[in-house]
Protein backbone atom coordinates (compact mmCIF):
# COMPACT_ATOMS: atom_id res chain seq x y z
CA UNK A 1 0.00 0.00 0.00
CA UNK A 2 1.59 3.54 -1.16
CA UNK A 3 1.60 6.53 1.36
CA UNK A 4 -0.33 9.27 -0.04
CA UNK A 5 0.68 12.72 1.66
CA UNK A 6 -2.76 14.75 2.37
CA UNK A 7 -1.95 18.32 0.96
CA UNK A 8 -4.42 21.08 1.61
CA UNK A 9 -3.39 23.32 -1.22
CA UNK A 10 -4.89 20.77 -3.78
CA UNK A 11 -8.20 20.58 -2.57
CA UNK A 12 -8.14 24.41 -2.31
CA UNK A 13 -7.07 24.60 -6.35
CA UNK A 14 -9.92 22.10 -6.34
CA UNK A 15 -12.23 24.59 -5.07
CA UNK A 16 -11.37 27.49 -6.99
CA UNK A 17 -11.65 25.88 -10.25
CA UNK A 18 -14.97 24.71 -9.52
CA UNK A 19 -15.67 28.16 -8.22
CA UNK A 20 -14.77 29.53 -11.64
CA UNK A 21 -16.90 27.27 -13.57
CA UNK A 22 -20.02 27.77 -11.73
CA UNK A 23 -19.70 31.44 -12.41
CA UNK A 24 -18.41 31.22 -15.66
CA UNK A 25 -21.60 28.83 -16.38
CA UNK A 26 -23.34 31.71 -14.99
CA UNK A 27 -22.15 35.39 -16.18
CA UNK A 28 -21.34 33.99 -20.00
CA UNK A 29 -24.21 33.39 -22.49
CA UNK A 30 -23.80 29.44 -24.05
CA UNK A 31 -23.78 31.35 -27.16
CA UNK A 32 -23.58 34.32 -28.99
CA UNK A 33 -27.78 34.63 -29.89
CA UNK A 34 -28.03 35.15 -25.94
CA UNK A 35 -25.52 37.64 -25.60
CA UNK A 36 -28.10 40.32 -26.74
CA UNK A 37 -30.49 39.62 -24.00
CA UNK A 38 -27.99 40.40 -21.65
CA UNK A 39 -28.54 43.91 -19.49
CA UNK A 40 -26.44 46.51 -19.02
CA UNK A 41 -25.66 48.56 -15.86
CA UNK A 42 -24.47 51.90 -17.26
CA UNK A 43 -21.20 53.70 -16.10
CA UNK A 44 -21.78 56.33 -13.72
CA UNK A 45 -20.03 59.37 -12.45
CA UNK A 46 -20.63 61.60 -9.46
CA UNK A 47 -19.09 64.79 -9.25
CA UNK A 48 -19.62 67.25 -5.93
CA UNK A 49 -19.67 70.84 -5.87
CA UNK A 50 -20.50 73.27 -3.08
CA UNK A 51 -23.98 73.62 -4.20
CA UNK A 52 -24.73 70.31 -5.95
CA UNK A 53 -24.35 66.93 -7.30
CA UNK A 54 -23.93 66.38 -10.86
CA UNK A 55 -24.81 62.56 -11.71
CA UNK A 56 -23.65 61.48 -15.72
CA UNK A 57 -25.28 58.27 -17.26
CA UNK A 58 -23.90 56.42 -20.06
CA UNK A 59 -27.20 55.26 -21.92
CA UNK A 60 -26.44 55.13 -25.52
CA UNK A 61 -29.39 54.21 -27.51
CA UNK A 62 -31.97 54.50 -24.87
CA UNK A 63 -35.08 56.93 -25.77
CA UNK A 64 -36.28 59.49 -22.87
CA UNK A 65 -39.43 58.54 -22.63
CA UNK A 66 -37.88 54.55 -21.91
CA UNK A 67 -36.04 56.53 -18.69
CA UNK A 68 -37.77 56.17 -14.85
CA UNK A 69 -35.88 58.34 -12.54
CA UNK A 70 -36.69 58.40 -8.75
CA UNK A 71 -35.33 60.43 -6.17
CA UNK A 72 -35.12 60.51 -2.68
CA UNK A 73 -32.81 62.55 0.18
CA UNK A 74 -30.26 59.46 0.39
CA UNK A 75 -30.16 57.56 -3.63
CA UNK A 76 -31.05 57.87 -7.24
CA UNK A 77 -32.83 55.31 -8.81
CA UNK A 78 -32.53 55.04 -12.92
CA UNK A 79 -34.87 51.91 -14.29
CA UNK A 80 -34.58 51.84 -18.44
CA UNK A 81 -35.40 49.68 -21.10
CA UNK A 82 -33.07 49.52 -24.67
CA UNK A 83 -35.23 48.20 -27.43
CA UNK A 84 -34.57 46.20 -30.43
CA UNK A 85 -34.64 47.84 -34.03
CA UNK A 86 -34.02 44.91 -35.64
CA UNK A 87 -36.09 45.14 -39.14
CA UNK A 88 -37.36 42.09 -40.75
CA UNK A 89 -35.37 41.77 -43.89
CA UNK A 90 -36.76 38.85 -46.48
CA UNK A 91 -33.06 37.52 -47.21
CA UNK A 92 -30.24 38.21 -45.25
CA UNK A 93 -29.35 37.98 -41.28
CA UNK A 94 -28.23 40.27 -38.75
CA UNK A 95 -25.99 39.73 -36.30
CA UNK A 96 -25.82 41.82 -33.22
CA UNK A 97 -23.65 42.21 -30.89
CA UNK A 98 -25.82 45.53 -29.23
CA UNK A 99 -27.38 44.42 -25.38
CA UNK A 100 -30.84 45.23 -24.99
CA UNK A 101 -32.99 44.67 -22.33
CA UNK A 102 -34.37 46.46 -19.14
CA UNK A 103 -31.82 47.92 -16.67
CA UNK A 104 -31.83 49.06 -12.97
CA UNK A 105 -29.34 51.10 -11.41
CA UNK A 106 -29.63 52.35 -7.89
CA UNK A 107 -26.57 55.55 -6.57
CA UNK A 108 -26.76 55.76 -2.99
CA UNK A 109 -25.51 59.49 -2.07
CA UNK A 110 -22.82 61.11 -0.12
CA UNK A 111 -24.69 63.52 1.01
CA UNK A 112 -28.31 64.74 1.41
CA UNK A 113 -30.19 66.34 -1.35
CA UNK A 114 -33.12 68.28 -2.07
CA UNK A 115 -35.20 65.83 -4.29
CA UNK A 116 -37.99 67.78 -5.53
CA UNK A 117 -35.42 70.14 -7.16
CA UNK A 118 -33.49 67.22 -9.57
CA UNK A 119 -33.33 68.63 -12.84
CA UNK A 120 -32.60 66.14 -15.58
CA UNK A 121 -31.47 66.52 -19.38
CA UNK A 122 -30.51 63.92 -22.15
CA UNK A 123 -28.10 64.88 -24.49
CA UNK A 124 -25.80 62.44 -27.26
CA UNK A 125 -26.47 59.36 -24.97
CA UNK A 126 -25.53 60.82 -21.59
CA UNK A 127 -28.40 61.69 -18.37
CA UNK A 128 -27.00 64.67 -16.84
CA UNK A 129 -28.59 65.34 -13.40
CA UNK A 130 -28.40 68.08 -10.89
CA UNK A 131 -29.29 66.73 -6.93
CA UNK A 132 -29.46 70.27 -5.20
CA UNK A 133 -27.61 69.30 -1.89
CA UNK A 134 -30.15 69.79 1.33
CA UNK A 135 -29.60 73.33 3.14
CA UNK A 136 -28.05 71.28 5.99
CA UNK A 137 -25.56 69.66 3.82
CA UNK A 138 -24.48 72.95 2.54
CA UNK A 139 -24.15 74.73 5.06
CA UNK A 140 -22.20 71.71 7.15
CA UNK A 141 -19.55 73.14 9.47
CA UNK A 142 -17.83 71.59 12.49
CA UNK A 143 -15.60 73.83 15.00
CA UNK A 144 -12.56 71.47 15.86
CA UNK A 145 -10.55 71.87 19.27
CA UNK A 146 -7.35 71.65 19.48
CA UNK A 147 -5.81 70.52 22.86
Amino acid sequence: MAIVRYNPWQEMNSLQRQLNRMFDDVLTPASVAEFGNFSKIPAAELTETNEALILKLEVPGVQPADINIEATAKSISIVGERKSEVESEAEGRTRSEFRYGSFQRVIPLPVKINNTEVKAEYKDGILYLTLPKAEEEKNKVVKVNLG
